[in-house]
């Protein structure tokens, strides 16, 4: 079992620098189909001051950063025993190709299910722009097999 004194605990903090070949790609590997994706007239003509970053993209700057594999090694949890369990992103203003997005982590809560043969990590993260305003908050749950 996850030692509860985990809960609350902050992990590394994520700069992501958003650029248009990635936003491009990312979007190609999720299927997104809309132009607004992929031409920036096309996202400036929908009222963006460049591509849009198009959903779920923000969780890769928990990955590039590496906040999440270390929070796992400081909590000794080989990544092996890990499933992604569950994503969720409330939206609060567009990030688009050009801004520069910090991602602040936190641990929200750890618990047990089947008799503590699984864990569950709750992980609770806000991005903000480089103007400081909030871009999304996201919800991460993090099952690990024991």
């Amino acid at each position: 079992m996850i030692e509860k004194s985990w809960i609350g605990r902050e992990l590394k903090t994520s700069v992501l620098e958003i650029e248009r070949g990635r936003l491009r790609s990312f979007a190609r590997a999720i299927g997104e189909t809309d132009p607004v994706y992929q031409d920036v007239e096309v996202a400036r003509a929908a009222g963006y001051p460049d591509l849009p970053v198009p959903p779920t993209f923000l969780f890769a700057a928990d990955l590039d950063s590496g906040a999440l594999d270390a929070m796992l090694a400081d909590m000794g949890i080989p990544i092996a025993r890990i499933l992604h369990g569950e994503q969720g992103f409330t939206y609060h203003r567009p990030a688009c190709a050009g801004d520069v997005v910090t991602v602040t982590s936190r641990i929200a809560d750890i618990y047990d299910k089947k008799n503590g043969a699984l864990d569950f990590i709750e992980k609770r993260s806000e991005a903000r722009n480089q103007h400081g305003a909030l871009v999304a908050e996201m919800r991460t749950v993090i099952v690990v097999r024991n």
